[in-house]
């Protein structure tokens, strides 16, 4: 883009530069007159001439009112032996101002020229600008096989420092450091550092900045890349910049190399279907073949990263290779609120905002979402004209997250507002009554997204697994809208769409995945094969019988059943309180925790 932008410059530069001269030339010939010399007694006699500069046999005359005009003389007769032919007197020809001027011809070698001269400079002008475009392209031409690897170092100044929570992870790479810091310690005992790191962890867990956080620690080269730059639709040029990509890194050892998203390029082999599946096979394989090439004297340390670990070929993960897994959980309660407070450093907060508050309400969130939270806290702050960010700016901000832009617009009728608060009023109560249920933090019937309202349940801590028990009630609490309309109203509507979706779900992973059902008892149901065509996943091996399909889907069905059941006694069992809710709804339209605690006492 910038030679691009160089050379049309150039171009029009030259352009303006002719269109000058040819102005110029133009002028010239406007501005001067020729007259006789006849004429040029006559002024002379009138006291109108000014100057006369003779070169030759021209005479260029220059009047008082700076009027040019010009003449020719004969070519050996002088000037003043013309005039006082012509009859002027010698007062008159001394009150000129003669000069003159040997002839040399230039003006009139460039005039013969130049018609001859501008086409040619025009010329060789749009032929260089062709040459120079052909030149580039075979330029990109012979660096199409060259790696597009970007190298950071003095710019690198991410440490573990700039890293919050993850600690697990951080000592893992810390061994990393060390040696790359001090390789021959390792060496010397004959030890072999893991040539390859696997980072595994979901979307915004911040395996990227741990990679650069390590590369900051060494204070070595970091060379990043993407597994897709990796891939081309000509067969061959993938490995090709592998090749590019190793033999810069071995000059610049020891260094650091990252390469993000690397399923892009290390699937399973093996699954392709020619065209570019060939050409990521032999990208995949020349990654192998250059891992294996490494020595011990080789200080390069390959760090990768996934999050899907279950698509990657075999040979990537065996020992030699990408031997070395490190998991990045999502973080807790604790790491979201000291990555709350890095994010925050630049954001000028309120002293009623708590970010441990924050944390507690966020379960669930990575590194990445707790950035986006503060940043859209701060976009709401900035349409409220607020100077710093306050409280509940934040708290907005996490249902703008969860649930998407208040819908203003969006106005329910009497009637379908009635029907949204039993709704969200049977989530509420179920969720409260029942003992495995996360609390209720907040209900409200304002529209969200694509919701008419929506209820907020937050547990108390951190849970790393979920019981039977939770499942059950869980599922009861999102049957308790359902569950609402059909009892109040005796229908119901399309508003408890996704809630079935959610409880189909989760009854379906308690028989097939969990093991959790009784009468099918404890083994997995369905194993899904990887098969992709047109970006999605298209099949699953069925390992049972039709006549165990039916079985699963009579106990899921009973599952659902159950969950219901439960919803409808529990409402029955509460519509004093459930009348409550919803006329404290229908007035406020929001019911925070406390109000709602309040209400349930």
């Amino acid at each position: 883009m910038n030679k691009n932008i160089k050379n049309i410059a150039i171009f029009f530069l030259m352009l303006v530069l002719l269109l000058g001269i040819f102005s110029f030339f133009d002028a010239s010939n406007k501005k001067t007159t020729e007259i006789s010399v006849a004429k040029l007694v006559s002024q002379i006699n009138a006291d109108q001439v000014k100057n006369i500069t003779v070169v030759g046999s021209k005479l260029d005359i220059t009047l008082k009112d700076d009027t040019v005009a010009t003449t020719r003389k004969e070519a050996n007769e002088p000037l003043s032996d013309m005039l006082k032919n012509y009859g002027v007197s010698s007062e008159k020809i001394a009150a000129i101002d003669i000069t003159v001027k040997d002839e040399s011809g230039e003006g009139a070698w460039w005039m013969t020229l130049l018609p001859y001269l501008l086409p040619l400079v025009i010329i060789i002008a749009v032929v260089w600008f062709m040459m120079r475009q052909v030149q580039g392209v075979n330029n990109r031409a012979m660096s199409f096989g060259q790696s597009g690897a970007k190298m950071a170092t003095q710019n690198n100044k991410v440490t573990f420092g700039d890293v919050a929570g993850a600690y697990e992870a951080k000592e893992d790479l810390k061994e990393i450091v060390d040696f790359l810091r001090n390789p021959q310690k390792f060496i010397d005992v004959g030890a072999k550092i893991p040539r390859g790191v696997l980072l595994l962890g979901a979307p915004g867990t911040g395996k990227t900045l741990l990679a650069r956080a390590v590369a900051g620690e060494a204070k070595v080269p970091f060379f990043h890349i993407s597994g897709s730059e990796f891939v081309e639709m000509f067969v061959g040029v993938g490995a090709s910049r592998v090749r590019d990509l190793f033999k810069k890194a071995k000059k610049a050892s020891p260094c650091l190399i990252f390469i993000d998203e690397i399923d892009a390029v290390g699937r399973q082999r093996g699954a392709g279907l020619g065209g570019s599946h060939d050409e990521r096979e032999q990208t995949l394989n020349q990654i192998l073949v250059e891992m294996d090439g490494f020595d011990n004297q080789t200080n390069i340390i390959v760090i990768a990263a996934t999050n899907r670990p279950d698509v990657l070929d075999p040979a990537l993960l065996r020992p030699g290779r990408f031997d070395r897994q490190v998991v990045i959980d999502l973080p807790d309660i604790k790491d979201r609120e000291e990555i709350l407070k890095i994010h925050a450093k630049n954001k000028p907060l309120d002293a009623d905002s708590n970010l441990k508050i924050v944390a507690q309400r966020t379960p669930g969130f990575s590194g990445a979402d707790l950035a986006n939270l503060l940043n859209e806290a701060a976009i709401v702050a900035a349409k409220r004209n607020e100077k710093k960010i306050k409280g509940q700016d934040v708290l907005d901000a996490i249902e703008r997250v969860l649930l998407g832009r208040e819908r203003k617009s969006h106005i329910l009728s009497d009637k379908e507002k009635k029907i949204t608060a039993y709704h969200e009023a049977g989530h509420a109560l179920i969720s409260h009554v029942l003992p495995h249920s996360d609390p209720v933090h907040k209900v409200s019937i304002i529209s969200r997204g694509r919701a008419a309202g929506y209820t907020i349940n937050l547990p108390d801590e951190e849970k790393k697994m979920t019981s039977y028990s939770d499942f059950i009630d869980n599922m009861a609490v999102l049957l308790g809208g359902f569950a609402a309309e059909k009892i109040f109203f005796d229908e119901v509507t399309t508003g408890a769409s996704s809630d079935l979706k959610k409880v189909t779900q989760m009854a379906r992973q308690m028989v097939t995945q969990y093991g959790m059902d009784s009468k099918l008892g404890p083994r997995t149901f369905g194993e899904k094969e990887e098969m992709i065509f047109l970006g999605k996943e298209i099949h699953e091996r069925r390992d049972y019988s039709e006549k165990t399909a039916e079985v699963i889907d009579e106990e899921i069905s009973n599952y659902i059943k159950t969950a219901l059941k439960t919803a409808e006694t529990t409402i029955r069992d509460h519509k004093d309180k459930m009348e409550k809710i919803v006329a404290y709804l229908i007035e406020k339209e929001t019911i925070e925790k406390e109000e709602f605690e309040a209400i349930m006492a």
